[in-house]
């Protein structure tokens, strides 16, 4: 009988209100009923940003509550550090897991040792982006690589690091796929694999001025880090934007 696999799934969560509360349960349900638990094992750690619900644990997982200001990288390489598994799924938590999508990266990750980073197909993006569904697993980076749901081989962080978590939450999808490229790691769609993406709800009931913090000062760092723009004018942009901020301007 062959060994059952164990997969770490890091879920990032934000239950503000009874709505992004049942889309993580949604998710959850969905991922243990997507994979035979024979053949598979789950271990999900949900990584719950909103405090007040302490000590409330999501069912079928480990909920924890970290007391670190959030930080989409921050988050998920806490979620990494507690966990050991050889295989770790990044994660968002509106998520539809399909049946056997785990079993086709892992098939594919079989057939490819050099494939240490995949993404499953989602009919929301990969579809309308123009990937055919059930083809051969396609190799590339940003545009194909999406950041909702990342399938990794452990061994890695062991080449690219942790994750970089002077980014907040935008541009941490292009970042890590700027990174596996830098260091040359494979990444493929498998688009035998499918995950439905149901939309970032969690980031659109945030306010507009928490919005623009998340998503404004991420492009100053990424554009110092990739466009090699310089370290003080990085400083400088995020330094003005903080002004403005306070100032509601």
């Amino acid at each position: 009988m062959k060994e059952t696999v164990s997969i770490d799934i890091i879920i990032l969560s934000y239950s503000k209100d009874e709505h992004l509360k049942s889309l993580t349960v949604q998710t959850i349900a969905t991922l243990i009923d997507s994979e035979d638990p024979e053949k598979i094992h789950f271990n999900v750690i949900v990584v719950e940003s909103n405090k007040t619900l302490q000590p409330f644990q999501f069912e079928n997982s480990t909920t924890i509550y970290p007391t670190e200001e959030f930080g989409f990288h921050k988050y998920l390489n806490i979620g990494i550090k507690l966990t050991s598994s050889p295989y770790v799924c990044l994660c968002n938590n509106d998520l539809i897991f399909h049946k056997g999508w785990a079993s086709e990266i892992l098939n594919a990750m079989d057939n490819d040792a050099a494939m240490l980073s995949a993404v499953p197909y989602c009919p929301n993006f990969h579809k309308k982006e123009g990937f055919p569904l059930n083809a051969p697993p396609l190799e590339g980076y940003f545009g194909l690589l999406i950041g909702w749901c990342i399938f990794v081989k452990r061994e890695i962080f062991d080449i690219i690091g942790m994750l970089d978590e002077n980014l907040v939450f935008w541009y941490c999808d292009y970042d890590f796929s700027n990174t596996l490229e830098k260091y040359k790691v494979k990444n493929c769609l498998v688009s035998t694999s499918v995950v439905t993406h149901l939309g970032s709800e969690s980031i659109v009931s945030v306010d507009s001025k928490e919005h623009r913090r998340l998503t404004q000062i991420p492009r100053f760092y990424f554009s110092y880090k990739w466009h090699h723009h310089s370290y003080i004018r990085y400083k400088l942009e995020t330094l003005l934007f903080k002004v403005k901020m306070a100032l509601n301007l």
